[in-house]
């Protein structure tokens, strides 16, 4: 058994999957497997990823379920004790796993971190601005402000995963916000800061710029923590502000696009919870 599994997640990304993948036989650390989980791509994916066979495992959906769908089939079919995901638009420099599988022997109570990522926007590198730097340790009032967690660089222990679940396929996006709020409230999630994934977007084929009103998701994800009753009055109070925070700016937005019912629903439903 691997001491490492990792899971990439594509679709129709022939382009970029050769990148991902060989960023990952590029690890310093070699003791993985990779699973390539293709979500029912359309295009020669099957055929950039045949020079790297047998050093990796090849699963494909039929038809197209969602990175979600994708990842948790990922998670089904491996077998490590350690678990990381890697988009495949983004990729790892090649000491990404030594650095992670170092904390946690370093660390054994750990059951999560990431490393720190450059950004890189139609191919020119950003810095990322003060509200999107990563936290550590005790993350989940940040983690409810927007997602401060990147599936690429986050590196779990299994038996986490088999505790809180895997990634809900009922969202079509923000799954992984769904998933660090139910891991955060409990677990800390710590930071490598070495810069050690680089992370690209601004593609037209990136899932955040194709999917619209993507707040409604993050309020789900909040409503669905509170209403689990896993969180003590502080944790309680911090999820009700943020809440009340996404829905008066999404519920507003919803009015000023003609759409009331939505709107009202959304305005009205911190108070439904609270009980005020």
């Amino acid at each position: 058994m691997a001491a490492v599994s990792v899971i990439i997640p594509t679709f129709n990304r022939a382009h970029k999957i050769a990148r991902a993948v060989a960023s990952v036989l590029y690890q310093t650390f070699s003791d993985y497997e990779i699973l390539v989980v293709d979500d029912g791509s359309g295009d020669a994916t099957p055929e950039a990823l045949t020079p790297f066979l047998p050093r990796i495992q090849y699963v494909a959906h039929s038809k197209n379920l969602g990175v979600s769908a994708a990842r948790n089939t990922g998670i089904r079919e491996s077998r490590s004790p350690l678990v990381a995901f890697l988009d495949s638009d983004d990729y790892w420099l090649p000491e990404k796993l030594a650095a992670q599988v170092s904390f946690f022997s370093k660390h054994p109570q750990a059951v999560a971190c990431q490393t720190e990522e450059l950004w890189i926007r139609r191919g020119v590198r950003v810095n990322p601005m003060k509200k999107h730097l990563k936290p550590s340790g005790d993350i989940l009032e940040p983690s409810l402000r927007l997602c401060v967690v990147s599936p690429s660089a986050v590196l779990l222990k299994r038996s986490l995963l088999e505790e809180v679940g895997v990634f809900d396929e009922g969202f079509p996006a923000c799954e992984d916000y769904d998933l660090w709020l139910r891991i955060s409230w409990k677990y800390p999630i710590w930071l490598i800061p070495e810069p050690l994934v680089i992370k690209e977007g601004g593609a037209p084929d990136q899932l955040s710029r194709s999917i619209e009103g993507m707040d409604q998701y993050r309020i789900r994800a909040i409503v669905k923590l509170i209403d689990s009753g896993c969180l003590n009055g502080n944790q309680t109070e911090a999820a009700l502000k943020e809440l009340r925070f996404k829905c008066r700016i999404y519920g507003n937005g919803c009015l000023r696009r003609g759409k009331r019912e939505e709107g009202l629903y959304y305005l009205n439903l911190p108070h439904s919870l609270s009980g005020s």
